[in-house]
């Protein structure tokens, strides 16, 4: 077998990062993923800046295993041809904004009335009810809109920089679209019918937030009180948004009672990272730097005014404590104690890290437009049904003659909706 879901079809009419992420997480699973495009291609295409004719990184990181098929949704030709293809598949994905697949013909009611067994995946912004039901999405509004934004607390030219490492409320997204279809097919399975799934990215941005967001009557959060209580008091007061966001992070910083045991630090040649959120593990932290944590002791008030003053005197002589001997002697004295510590590192190169190679987490590829060319691979492995070669990202239109030929176009027909630019390729 190629993966589990090996002869299942999927139909994506994505584009962008939340759709597509979910059709490459698909392929690596054995599905076959048809990407069909616009005329003009997926604008993620051309996304931070391509480095040939409708290819960029960004494009190919969210599009290997796919074959790519250009239509044109405008034109009756091309609608038909895509329903031709949704006829043979399993399922559909869209993140387009709701009012879009009904303009082209690939809403889920016209899409199941000619395959009632298709699963239809639709991810939107915001939801497809309430005020902002029809609003674009993107991640950046996503973080902004739920208040990831204002809670990381860092500034950039006097308003609050977004997560930039990466997309991850689109990357979340994708997540819970595979997660989705593949509870679906197990459900057609049983009943033999197929079904709509919603999924947004107000959604997964909230997933992520849950922690923050369980609110427990009668005992709420320090940042929650602040919000309830001292918020609207300041901004009466007409206070500046930098002086707002200093005062939020005031209410919502950890303590150092418990930073000392969970954040990065200084060695004397670069910085680890330390992960200890019980207290057998803080206890062989200490034990191995050599410091005395009050703690510990029986019936110890981390929150008295003296305990909290403690632990901020206490922060800065393990920094100082730690930054005595290197990385590699720590890694290895933590280790080997059993403390969870790891070495800050460079995302750039992670590529040539040992530990992805030895799990197989790199692939190689020939592209058409890149050459040979490394990238991440699938971040799944299965004992019984092991995963084929992945394909590379397609070049815009790449398979069009080839899936209308499996969908029972005849040379002649194939060439007609070439010439008539219905089809693209």
């Amino acid at each position: 077998m190629a993966g589990p879901l090996e002869g299942v079809r999927v139909i994506e009419f994505t584009e962008i990062i939340a759709g597509p992420v979910s059709g490459v997480m698909l392929s690596d699973l054995g599905a076959d993923v048809i990407k069909i495009e616009p005329p003009w291609g997926d604008p993620w295409r051309d996304g931070g800046g391509p480095f040939a004719e409708h290819e960029s990184r960004a494009f190919i990181a969210v599009n290997r295993g796919k074959r790519s098929i250009q239509l044109d949704l405008t034109k009756s030709d091309g609608r038909a041809a895509a329903h031709r293809l949704v006829e043979k598949a399993d399922i559909v994905v869209t993140n387009h904004r709701p009012d879009v697949p009904v303009k082209l013909g690939i809403d889920y009611d016209t899409l199941s009335s000619i395959n009632p067994r298709i699963i239809y995946a639709e991810a939107s912004a915001y939801g497809l009810k309430g005020p902002y039901a029809g609003g674009p999405g993107y991640d950046v509004l996503a973080q902004a809109f739920s208040g990831i934004i204002q809670s990381e607390g860092i500034m950039w030219r006097g308003v609050p920089r977004m997560i930039r490492t990466t997309p991850f409320v689109d990357f979340t997204t994708g997540y819970a679209i595979v997660q989705s279809v593949c509870a679906a097919l197990y459900h057609r399975e049983k009943s033999g019918r197929g079904q709509k799934i919603g999924t947004s990215l107000l959604a997964n941005a909230m997933t992520t937030l849950s922690g923050h967001l369980a609110r427990i009557p009668g005992n709420p959060t320090k940042p929650q009180q602040w919000y309830d209580e001292d918020l609207p008091m300041l901004q009466q007061a007409d206070l500046s948004y930098n002086d707002l966001n200093d005062l939020y992070n005031e209410a919502r910083w950890f303590p150092s009672a418990m930073l000392i045991y969970y954040r990065p630090y200084r060695t004397e040649d670069g910085l680890i990272a330390v992960a200890c959120l019980s207290d057998p593990l803080r206890k062989r932290m200490a034990d191995c730097v050599g410091f005395d944590d009050r703690r510990f002791r029986p019936g110890y008030d981390l929150e008295a005014p003296e305990a909290v003053q403690f632990a901020d005197d206490l922060l800065v002589r393990v920094e100082e404590l730690i930054a005595e001997k290197t990385s590699e002697d720590w890694l290895r004295l933590f280790h080997g104690a059993g403390v969870p510590a790891m070495p800050v590192q460079f995302v750039e190169g992670l590529l040539d890290n040992e530990q992805a190679h030895a799990n197989d987490l790199v692939i190689e590829q020939d592209h058409h437009a890149a050459g040979k060319m490394q990238l991440v691979g699938p971040n799944t492995n299965f004992s019984d049904t092991p995963l084929n070669a992945v394909l590379p990202s397609p070049a815009l239109g790449q398979h069009t003659a080839e899936i209308l030929a499996e969908a029972g176009y005849s040379a002649d027909e194939i060439t007609a909706l070439l010439e008539s630019g219905a089809a693209l390729g």
